[in-house]
This record gives structure tokens, sequence and C-alpha cells, in this order.
């Protein structure tokens, strides 16, 4: 049974990097995290098939999504909620085709709406917009504006703020309509990832 995707919420995505990495993520799931996704651009297989295994079964206790990025053989073999594309990561449709009707697919869709509504159309289930802001885990990324989440409104399935979030710019994402914030370094980066989400999570109550 798939963990069903949340309405809202910080969306915390890995740090390949950090140290102490599943009990790292532990402490953002009992922060508050609304789903996880594991990002690891490596090649080693086994560490990462090791380690999306641990983050499932972690994820599946809090009653979190997991959602793997890229791949979907991972995302398949590790029984993970679902999977995030990138534009040359081929249809949602297809994806969907492979994981499942009940998986959750998100579609990175940068500074554009027309990729936004065609993704929706193809069956993704969110699509994330950004950078907002500038990205320290991606320094080079695009910039999308602020505008981009009131032009987006229409589109009906939830929409991810990523770049360089944090608690000073974060409200003004979710003012705009963001169903998501993505972090990154503002939740691994911080000395207390727990409290950290805690944090990013107040924001959506304001």
């Amino acid at each position: 049974m798939k963990t069903s995707l949340p309405s809202r919420g910080i969306y915390v995505i890995t740090d390949g990097r950090t140290s102490r990495f599943v009990e790292r993520v532990a402490e953002a799931l009992s922060g508050g995290a609304a789903m996880i996704q594991y990002r690891d651009l490596t090649h080693d297989d086994a560490r990462r098939a090791d380690e999306a295994r641990a983050l499932a079964s972690l994820c599946q206790g809090h009653g979190v999504p997991l959602v793997i990025d890229h791949d979907v053989a991972l995302a398949a073999a590790v029984g993970a909620d679902g999977v995030h594309l990138s534009q040359a990561d081929g249809s949602p449709a297809r994806v969907r085709a492979m994981l499942g009707p009940d998986a959750i697919v998100g579609a990175s869709c940068y500074a554009s709406a027309a990729l936004a509504s065609a993704a929706a159309t193809a069956g993704a289930s969110y699509v994330s917009f950004g950078a907002f802001y500038p990205s320290p885990t991606k320094p080079g990324a695009g910039r999308a504006p602020i505008e981009l989440l009131h032009e987006t409104r229409h589109l009906g399935i939830p929409r991810v703020a990523i770049g360089g979030i944090s608690l000073d710019n974060g409200g003004l994402l979710v003012a705009a309509g963001a169903e998501f914030l993505a972090a990154v370094s503002a939740v691994f980066g911080a000395d207390d990832p727990r409290l950290a989400t805690v944090q990013l999570a107040a924001l959506f109550q304001a």
C-alpha cells in the first residue's frame, strides 16, 4: 500500500554528503517532514540501494512518502512511494505505468508554467519550480520568479518551491501559493535537523 501524497508541508531532499545520513533523516521526520526525497547521483549502486531501503522502512514507520530522484528502477526495487523526474527522465504517464497507478510522480518544471501544464496533463502528482533563491546545493541553477506560483494556481496539483529556501524567505513562497517547500541545506546544513524542520513547517501555520 503506497503512502499517499500529503496536501502541503516541508519536502526534505537528502544531501548525500551528510554524515549520520539515516539518523539525520530520522530527525527531520521527527520534526514534521511531510515527504522525503532520496537524492544521490553517484554510481555506488550497492550503497544507494541500502540507503534507499533504510529510508523506505523509516518513512513507512512515520507514514511519510519516500520519493526517489530520477531512478525508477531503484524506486521499484525498494518499494518507494514514487519517483521525481527531470525533463530528461521521460513522461510521468510512462513512469506511472511502470510503478503503478498509486505511485507519486513528481516533475521538475524549473521556471516554466508550460512545462508544468504539460506534466499535469501527463499525470504528474506534483510539479516543482525553482530555484527561487540562490541555491548552495545547485549554485548554477536558473532562477524562477515568485509570480510563477500565482500564475499556476489553476493546475490542480501541488506545486513545490525549491532553491535556497530558508526561514527568512519561505513564508513568501507559501503566501504566493506553494503547497510544498523543498529543503536540502536548510535541514541538513543545520546543527539540529529536527528543530530546523519544525521551524520550516511552522511557515505553513503562520
